[in-house]
């Protein structure tokens, strides 16, 4: 392996300006000065020592050395080729390479300032990919987009609608799952994927999450006495669940509501089973508080048989692609009969979503699925709505479906 530190004397140059940007450097001892040449005169821009990084600004804009950089003691530097530093650009969010271009534009321009020149124009290089550069349409959307959720969330502009949930059991509507929405004042509805999705980029998830409970509280309360055993499901992401008070915040939402804990249901992707301990944590201390913790989505993510058997779900949650295949594919049908039977096998329930059908709420019903969820017991609704989906009579196919028996 070739070595990457390269030793400098004292008085010596790193690098000129005008040199090629073939890499950058960590500086791990020693100094370096760095300058330019005004009007035949030294212009000292900054000392750099230890731990700094020394010409990276004209390697992400694969642009000439802006500047002469000369060792005043004796330096050991490590080198950062340009390809490292690259792969990294290309990996990052796109808002952040937007900044980062900026910024790089911003400097070119103080810099030829400084020194008297007129303003250029900054190249993207090949580093910063022109999909992605200070023109993207996606880059600059995505920034706008979420300036404008965090004045949706601050206006409270974002709406919360719930989905029935049947227990075939009893027969009946049981409970809800909360869903957040988002009618954008220009663009209309945006899909929560995207925004949910952009949220859990950042701490935005936090508020909107908060929301989301509050809204649950709020149309549990709603409900009065006549549905005090009825719940609500609401969504929990990688973020809120690692917040450090998100359990005792949890507790102290529907205190303030008056919701017995036990009304509220947390719903976590298969993803957040990739921490085991968190999870783990996480579902100790809502079974404390009498809260149950179902596994969405199962079946298309991140499943791992060895995670699921050693943390206690209350309910996982049986991915909407098995519901609507399950009737044309033996395959899938096979499946979702084996994933039924090993829910119930770890003492689990199995909620199925996506069931559209009363064929196909019966095949599940026969595969021991008790809870079902989907348009053929109702759309997400306002609050407003929740009363209704619990007094209307949902009354399933008695006659067997044309499909042979799972």
């Amino acid at each position: 392996m070739s070595d990457s530190r390269r030793h400098v004397a004292t008085g010596e140059a790193v690098f000129r300006e005008g040199d090629p940007p073939n890499c950058a450097y960590l500086i791990d001892s020693g100094r370096v000065e760095v300058s330019t040449q005004q009007g035949g005169k030294k212009l000292i821009f900054s000392y750099l020592g230890a731990g700094d990084l020394l010409g990276e600004m004209a390697v992400i804009d694969d642009a000439p050395r802006s500047a002469d950089a000369f060792a005043v003691s004796d330096c050991v530097l490590t080198e950062i080729r340009r390809d490292q530093i690259q792969e990294r650009l290309k990996e990052a969010d796109s808002i952040i390479r937007v900044l980062v271009h900026a910024l790089l534009q911003r400097y070119r321009s103080g810099l030829n300032a400084v020194r008297g020149r007129p303003k250029t124009a900054v190249s993207a290089g090949t580093s910063l990919d022109a999909s992605e550069g200070a023109n993207s349409p996606h880059a600059l959307s995505k920034f706008r987009l979420e300036s404008q959720l965090i004045s949706a969330i601050e206006r409270d502009e974002l709406t919360v609608v719930f989905q029935p949930v049947y227990d075939v059991k009893l027969r009946q509507v049981v409970g809800f799952e909360a869903l957040t929405r988002w009618h954008h004042p220009e663009r209309g509805p945006i899909s929560p994927v995207e925004f949910i999705a952009l949220a859990e980029e950042t701490s935005l998830i936090l508020p909107v999450g908060q929301y989301a409970l509050r809204k649950a509280c709020e149309a549990l309360k709603a409900l009065g006495d006549e549905f005090s055993e009825v719940f609500v499901a609401v969504n929990v992401s990688a973020r809120q669940s690692s917040a450090p008070d998100f359990v005792n915040m949890l507790k102290a939402t529907t205190e303030l509501y008056n919701i017995a804990p036990q009304r509220i249901e947390l719903e976590i992707t298969e993803s957040l089973t990739l921490d085991y301990k968190a999870v783990e944590a996480l579902i100790e201390r809502c079974h404390e508080l009498g809260i149950s913790v179902a596994l969405d989505d199962f079946g298309t993510g991140y499943s791992s048989l060895g995670h699921l058997h050693r943390l206690k779900f209350d309910v996982v949650k049986l991915d909407q692609a098995f519901t609507r295949q399950m009737m044309d594919d033996s395959r899938c049908m096979a499946l979702t009969r084996g994933i039924a039977t090993m829910i119930h096998a770890i003492g689990a329930e199995c909620l199925a979503e996506g069931v559209e059908t009363a064929e196909q709420a019966i095949v599940l019903e026969r595969l021991g699925v008790r809870y079902l969820q989907g348009w053929f017991f109702g759309r997400p609704e306002p609050p407003s709505a929740m009363y209704g989906a619990l007094t209307r009579e949902y009354g399933l196919a008695v006659t067997a479906p044309s499909q042979p028996e799972a």
